[in-house]
């Protein structure tokens, strides 16, 4: 045998051992103490450099796949959830391939994007002037700057979304990605329930379980999220139509049952907006000219009677999710659900008078001082006589959408976030009309969706909203290629036989 013919194959062979063995015995050595924090990262990198073909590859669907999952990146620090990993992945990897080749091209929408780019400047002025980008789990002694990485992340993820455009063989696919993997809600409400030799798994998928409510009982709310997501997936992929008048028995049974586990969250919310979602695909669907309108509004009166003696004996966490309909529920949620209320309120009112007129021009940002930050650790909902000194107050969780963005961000973020909402609303509505009549049912749906998700952020938040907003409507645009146009149709040509108006065409008999 020709040794020489060898020698290239183990020069490889040699190249390969001398990288291998020395990253081996350098992460045995991690190992040794695998709760730190450098061997988290290590290892994370070597996972990334292994599955970097993989997400070349794939990086779109794990984008579409990660928005609604309930994933977080443990071994990263601050463990930051997947969608924001993938958001600056994906979108890094779309910028590379644009490029190397300058055929793939983003999907243009400047009716959105003008927004976008407006809302990020507001963000970064607004930091700059707050004591910057303050992140505690880096060292910084300024806190808060979690939020604006969630906010800004989510603003690029509509710029990942509009990376590519799906074809409508896959829109199929990428709609059973893109909500169903809200499922994995559920896996976080197993904490405290399975045995301990599975919370490594908790590590991955946060625990949602940890909500007391009315004394030791548990609000489910990854229960409630991954109903809802089930609900939401059935309404995209079938419309009301196809659910209830399709003669498949499992459509309206799944429908029913997981908007039925969806009230386990205990939230008054969360009903009000997947009821209001429903009723806007049921009109935009044209059902209320058919036989289903009669029947829902007779079906829906029943429910209520029926539930009036059952109510009492359903659990408490459904009952508070009830208790703002007039339903005869137990003392203690009334209680629960109007002492909350009444917080909301207080803190509303406070945040207004005290804290608007302060920060109308300039925002306030989300940077929290030392003391700040000291207060929020003993204080309580309750406790403070000032609310717009409450913990959540001073951490800009206001439980209200247009109070997050108008004192973080003042006049001017509201204006560029408000302006973003209705280029939303023109583009949603567009696909939907004048759309792929195959894409018709979830072009539908991610109306209906977005307009109630408007509604519902007056209870909402910013920093939690914001990614669903861009979502949705990235992801419209990827499903239709951008904004849809009427299709103009043939011109009509002058009929040489039409005669003025008032005059009567001859008759057949004349004709002939």
């Amino acid at each position: 045998m020709n040794n020489s013919s060898n020698s290239p194959a183990i020069l490889r062979l040699l190249i390969t051992y001398a990288l291998i063995v020395p990253v081996a015995i350098f992460l045995g050595y991690l190992l040794t103490n695998p709760l730190d924090y450098s061997t988290f990262g290590f290892v994370g990198v070597m996972l990334v450099v292994v599955v970097f073909p993989l997400l070349l590859r794939w990086h779109f669907w794990l984008l579409l796949f990660s928005v609604n999952a309930s994933i977080v990146i443990f071994f990263l620090k601050g463990s930051p959830n997947l969608w924001i990993v993938t958001v600056v992945l994906s979108l890094g990897i779309s910028i590379l391939d644009r490029a190397l080749s300058p055929e793939k091209r983003f999907i243009s929408v400047p009716q959105i994007t003008w927004p976008l780019t407006c809302l990020i400047a507001v963000i970064v002025f607004t930091a700059k002037l707050n004591g910057g980008f303050g992140l505690r789990v880096l060292g910084s002694e300024v806190m808060g700057g979690k939020k604006y990485v969630f906010v800004v992340c989510a603003i690029l993820s509509f710029f990942a979304f509009t990376a590519r455009r799906l074809t409508p063989r896959q829109a199929k696919w990428a709609v059973m990605v893109f909500f169903l993997s809200g499922l994995t809600w559920y896996i976080g409400d197993l904490y405290g329930r399975a045995p301990s030799g599975f919370n490594y798994i908790f590590w991955i998928f946060a625990p949602t379980a940890n909500n007391l409510s009315l004394g030791e009982v548990y609000r489910l709310g990854g229960v409630a999220m991954a109903s809802s997501a089930v609900v939401y997936f059935l309404l995209a992929r079938y419309g009301i139509r196809g659910i209830f008048l399709s003669r498949r028995l499992w459509r309206p049974v799944a429908f029913i049952l997981f908007f039925a586990l969806s009230l386990y969250g205990g939230y008054r919310g969360r009903l009000v907006g997947l009821g209001l979602t429903f009723w806007l695909v049921f009109f935009l669907e044209g059902m209320h000219r058919t036989k289903l309108l009669p029947i829902f509004g007779v079906l829906g009166l029943l429910a209520m009677v029926a539930l009036i003696p059952l109510t009492p004996k359903l659990p408490v966490t459904i009952q508070r999710t009830l208790s703002f309909l007039p339903l005869p529920v137990s003392e203690a949620v009334r209680f629960d659900a109007e002492s909350s209320s009444e917080w909301h309120y207080d803190m509303w009112q406070s945040v207004w008078r005290e804290q608007v007129p302060k920060h109308l021009l300039l925002g306030k940002g989300y940077a929290i001082t030392a003391e700040d930050f000291l207060l929020m650790g003993v204080d309580t909902a309750f406790r403070t006589f000032d609310a717009s000194q409450q913990g959540l107050a001073l951490s800009a969780d206001f439980h209200n959408g247009w109070l997050s963005v108008l004192i973080p961000f003042g006049i001017w973020g509201l204006m560029a976030f408000v302006w973003f909402l209705a280029a939303g609303i023109w583009v949603l509505y567009n696909n939907y009309r004048h759309g792929d009549p195959a894409l018709k049912l979830v072009n539908t749906f991610l109306l209906a969706l977005f307009l109630s998700t408007v509604v519902m952020f007056f209870g909402e938040s910013l920093s939690s909203d914001m990614v669903l907003f861009a979502s949705l409507v990235g992801f419209s645009v990827s499903l239709n290629g951008g904004v849809s146009r009427p299709i103009p149709g043939p011109v009509p040509r002058p009929d040489p036989f039409r005669l003025p108006r008032g005059l009567m065409r001859p008759g057949p008999a004349f004709q002939r």
